[in-house]
């Protein structure tokens, strides 16, 4: 009896090393997953810095009262200080964090020997200091993303499943308290397989930066890791896990009651049924698993983070910016809007830039200005502006972009004289490059992308007229499967703006959609999208479209300088134009659906419903809500920013007529 009631423990004792064995082979490797920020210089050594560094970092575990897992202190004064954040898994226990913490110390000083700003990120734990401050701000503008090579077998069904768990995990961390904003748990997908999740942010971030911060993670999960039954991405300011095993300790189950002997005895003949065969499968996929697992080691490595090279490559010196701009001469600025001024510039290997100086109230500070900066470092299209680099220095916030020669599409399209440069021909290339730009930021590119400013003055023409859309400040990053966000911050210029984010402050690609319509409404007619006079009448575009459509007199829309021999090209962009206006965004099409529409004349397009106005009066008060308005555009040197006083009382938010 001894004999046979062995052979199960033996048994479940082989199971368990296998089991254990598998998925140490799988999981990620925290060996050299560190960030050394050689951008921020380096200490001397033996340096003020250097003692201040070393006396912070032995002593920040000894803060025992801590018991939550988050440390944050600073010490020395000016710029010899040095802040340091440790931040623990959410399940660890005290001693098992204050020891992770310590062995990181010892690990980051000899990964990052000497410079000002590093991180060590492990499994349980992080460790970071900078010679910032670096409390309560939220960093994304770099990662360390790992992964599983191995795919679901049920992709869809699995990637399902697995965003769901982690929109849920990231809306609960964000919803933490000062203390601690982590969240774990399990979802079941196909063939009753268990998704482990698990998010955490730095508990001093706002509920707001630690969504954010968990949303650029889950970007990475939906495009880079798509697919993947394991992955984790590691930045400073939060973290994202998911496996299909457990990797995190879970609440421990209740005792069960002492089963009878007799029930032990039928319990152990099912066990040992069960057990036998399993283990003996158990045991050849070991051997495959071992053969595969010697394979994916050479082949494997620790992905370093994208955004740390993509960093380092693209910053410029503020000298060079400088000397390749005359020292920011009025006779090489090119215009000035809200943002701040833009700079012709020539670097000394001859190639011609455009510089974005913003300015110092653009609200941006410097790690939000980081994070769009690499935000459009990867975002490669024809019809996109291309972003060259950056500088960081001081209070200098520089964007370096390619040149583009023939200015802005307002610059010609609602000039008198200057529209006669661009005939029909050209404007419905325009129309169609415009069109492929935003699928790509809504749909094509590794980040989904809302604008959220697009208008005329935000599109630049080279010199082949070939459109680019610009100026991306304002735009949002969403989670792939995501359609609508709100915000109580609502930006971008009156006009273009459409109805439910003026009113409700929600956003989604409908939103860009809207503003594309505008554009080509304006685009067809040469006519700014407010102040249309026709005979006595002066009425605003969408409204004077409208009509024109309803009573069956639309050629009234196409600029009258234009060729009527694409008589019929031009109406149909009318027609697509009033689809992207109309006031219900469900009714609006997406669009790869306007793509089709332009490049297929065969598609018969739907019947248009009326669009929004809300240009009409200046009677109706503004929802209570903060606004942030961009009146402003970069003009030429000879145009002057408005301010928000001047643009509310030129463009305001009017009654709704009824339905």
């Amino acid at each position: 009896m001894s004999t046979i009631s062995g052979m199960p423990l033996f048994f479940l004792c082989c199971l368990y090393l296998i089991i254990v064995i598998c998925e140490a082979s799988f999981g990620p490797s925290y060996e050299y997953s560190k960030y050394c920020n050689n951008s921020n210089g380096n200490y001397t050594a033996n340096s003020i810095y250097q003692t201040n560094l070393n006396t912070l970092l032995s002593t920040l575990t000894s803060h025992t009262e801590i018991d939550y897992g988050f440390y944050n202190f600073s010490h020395g004064q000016n710029s010899d200080k040095v802040y340091a954040i440790g931040l623990c898994r959410g399940d660890v226990k005290p001693d098992e964090c204050r020891s992770c913490l310590n062995n990181s110390r010892v690990s980051l000083t000899r990964l990052c020997p000497k410079q000002f700003e590093a991180i060590k990120w492990e499994e349980k734990c992080m460790l970071r200091y900078s010679n910032r401050a670096i409390f309560h701000t939220m960093d994304a503008s770099f990662s360390y993303p790992m992964s599983n090579i191995n795919n679901a077998t049920d992709a869809e069904e699995f990637n399902k499943v697995l965003g769901e768990l982690l929109r849920n995990l990231s809306d609960k961390a964000a919803s933490g308290d000062s203390r601690r904003k982590y969240a774990a748990d399990t979802a079941v997908f196909a063939n009753l397989q268990t998704i482990y999740g698990l998010v955490q942010c730095t508990p001093d971030l706002s509920r707001q930066d630690c969504g954010d911060c968990l949303h650029w993670s889950l970007a990475d999960f939906g495009n880079v890791f798509k697919n993947k039954v394991g992955a984790v991405v590691l930045r400073p300011s939060c973290n994202v896990r998911y496996e299909i095993y457990p990797f995190y300790d879970e609440p421990t189950p209740s005792a069960s009651v002492p089963l009878s002997l007799k029930e032990k005895g039928n319990s152990l003949r099912t066990t040992i049924a069960i057990i036998v065969p399993t283990v003996l499968v158990v045991v050849a996929l070991l051997i495959f698993i071992s053969i595969y697992f010697r394979r994916r080691k050479l082949a494997r490595k620790n992905l370093l983070a994208d955004e740390i090279e993509l960093a380092e490559s693209l910053q410029f010196n503020l000298d060079t910016i400088k000397v390749a701009t005359n020292n920011f001469s009025d006779s090489n600025k090119l215009g000035e809007g809200g943002f701040g001024a833009v700079y012709q510039g020539r670097l000394s290997n001859g190639q011609v830039i455009a510089v974005k100086r913003l300015s110092s109230d653009s609200g941006q500070g410097g790690v939000e200005f980081k994070n769009e900066v690499l935000l459009l470092a990867k975002l490669q299209h024809r019809n996109l502006v291309r972003l060259l680099g950056f500088s960081l220095e001081g209070k200098e916030k520089l964007l370096v972009y390619e040149f583009v020669p023939n200015k802005s599409l307002d610059y010609f399209i609602f000039d008198p004289t200057k529209k006669a440069r661009l005939d029909w021909d050209r404007r419905y290339k325009i129309i169609r490059g415009i069109a492929r730009g935003l699928l790509y930021l809504h749909e094509d590119s590794r980040l989904r992308i809302i604008h959220r400013d697009l208008k005329a003055s935000n599109v630049l023409l080279d010199e082949e007229m070939i459109p680019k859309i610009s100026d991306f400040g304002m735009a949002r990053l969403i989670v792939a499967g995501q359609t609508q966000e709100n915000t109580s911050r609502v930006v971008g210029t009156y006009g273009y703006m459409a109805p439910e984010y003026i009113m409700h402050g929600q956003f989604s690609i409908k939103s860009d959609v809207f503003s594309f319509g505008v554009l080509v409404l304006e685009i067809v007619s040469g006519q700014k999208n407010h102040g249309i006079r026709h005979g006595e009448n002066v009425e605003d575009l969408l409204n004077f479209a409208w009509r024109s459509w309803q009573e069956g007199t639309v050629t009234n829309i196409i600029d009258p300088i234009l060729n009527n021999s694409s008589q019929n090209e031009m109406i149909r962009c009318t027609h697509i134009g009033l689809l992207c206006v109309q006031e219900n965004l469900a009714n609006r099409p997406t669009m790869a659906n306007v793509a089709l529409m332009l490049n297929s004349c065969s598609i018969t397009l739907p019947v248009p419903t009326k669009p929004a106005f809300f240009m009409d009066s200046a009677t109706t008060s503004l929802p209570n809500m903060s606004w942030e308005v961009n009146s402003g555009t970069t003009r030429s040197n000879q145009s002057t920013t408005k301010s928000a006083h001047d643009s509310l009382s030129e463009a305001s938010i009017s009654e709704l007529y009824p339905r």
